[in-house]
């Protein structure tokens, strides 16, 4: 009976010093991403590409950990349906009961607004994928936020610099009225006023709305120079159909909102013409050898192409977490201080929304070389001139 015991316990000792062993200790991270709902076109794209990295990650045995041990990334994804409500649900049940080390998301600013507090007084390091520059300002009050999307206020600046450059000095302004694009006007309204742009009208309109002709015409009437929306799919998408069919032949501008191809699948024929500011994804390929971000970029678009589709920012922002919390995990494992630290510590990250160097002041870490200006020629992306 003693010899057969000693040969259990030796068995087991060989079993748990085995590197197959020290593998099933999992790293998890959760996301919460709208899957569903109005931001699904931006939910969709950041999940496939987490999954995707997290196969990728484990496909070559997983992080190395502060103990020298490999261990499975596990993402653990839930869906908030575009709901700040199920947003916040889903964060304290990835909190509570999944006892994940870091979150990405949310997709929307609203949602990821709304998990704030949760996130803050669990002290769990959150990674958003949403613009709003007021979902990681002010800094001392988002210790554990960060996020990897350009701000608003970033995207605004560029556009705004854009529109003097070209001349057109007197905008009508549309935006989607929830968080996202009451931001997206904030930073508007300032920076115009700043670089001595009139705003000829200013319209809002919902998320779900199917038909903003009324809106459009009051904007046609105030006789712009050019005209911007500030939304994402499907309601940008609705609102350029309209445009087109009112016959405004102003130059349209959009948020960096629409980069993606369902902007230009639901709008159709009307999305040609169409300008807006955004990452360098979607004309990786035009950009000059030896731009920083081009070998990083061209790889994401050939390996998320190949499984999933067109390529989106989207995708990339969800890419970019992924990445940095990994590296995060590397440094300090499953201790959420370390993750924090570690993540506000990254420096000369080259990603695919852009180069970032985080710090104690700055969750976002991101600045103008992260963005370019992109027209839509014939359905298909084109850096601006």
């Amino acid at each position: 009976m003693r010899a057969i015991l000693a040969l259990l316990l030796s068995t087991l000792a060989l079993a748990w010093g085995s590197p197959a062993a020290q593998a099933q200790d999992a790293y998890k991270v959760g996301a919460v991403l709208s899957i569903t709902g109005p931001g699904s076109s931006l939910g969709i794209p950041e999940r496939d590409t987490a999954l995707m990295v997290e196969a990728d990650i484990n496909a070559k045995g997983g992080i190395k950990g502060p103990d020298g041990k490999l261990h499975p990334l596990k993402m653990v994804v839930y869906d908030d349906a575009s709901d700040e409500t199920k947003a916040v649900l889903a964060i304290k049940k990835l909190i509570d009961e999944d006892k994940v080390t870091a979150i990405i998301g949310t997709t929307l600013s609203g949602t990821s607004l709304a998990i704030l507090d949760t996130v803050q007084k669990a002290e769990v390091p959150l990674v958003s994928l949403a613009a709003a520059a007021k979902i990681v300002e002010p800094v001392a009050e988002r210790k554990w936020v960060f996020k990897t999307p350009q701000s608003d206020f970033l995207i605004v600046g560029v556009l705004v610099d854009y529109l003097k450059s070209k001349g057109l000095t007197k905008v009508g302004w549309l935006n989607v009225d929830y968080a996202f694009g009451q931001q997206g006007w904030i930073e508007f309204e300032k920076a115009a006023q700043k670089a001595g742009l009139t705003v000829a009208a200013n319209e809002k309109f919902g998320q779900k709305d199917v038909d903003m002709t009324a809106q459009l015409t009051r904007v046609k009437a105030a006789n712009p120079q050019a005209v911007v929306i500030w939304s994402i799919p499907p309601s940008a998408s609705v609102a350029t159909k309209n445009y087109a069919d009112l016959g405004m032949t102003m130059p349209l501008f959009q948020s960096h909102g629409v980069g993606n191809k369902a902007f230009i699948q639901l709008a159709g024929p009307a999305s040609n013409g169409v300008i807006f500011p955004a990452g360098k994804l979607l004309v990786a390929e035009q950009l000059p050898d030896g731009e920083a971000q081009k070998t990083v970029l061209l790889a994401y678009a050939r390996e998320f192409e190949a499984k999933y589709g067109p390529r989106n920012t989207f995708g990339g922002h969800a890419w970019d977490a992924v990445q940095i919390v990994t590296k995060a995990l590397e440094k300090a494992g499953t201790d959420r201080a370390g993750v924090r630290a570690a993540i506000e510590g990254t420096r000369n990250f080259v990603g695919i929304t852009g180069v970032f160097d985080f710090s104690p002041s700055d969750h976002n870490g991101l600045d103008r070389r992260a963005a370019t200006v992109i027209q839509i020629v014939g359905g298909q992306w084109r850096q601006a001139k």
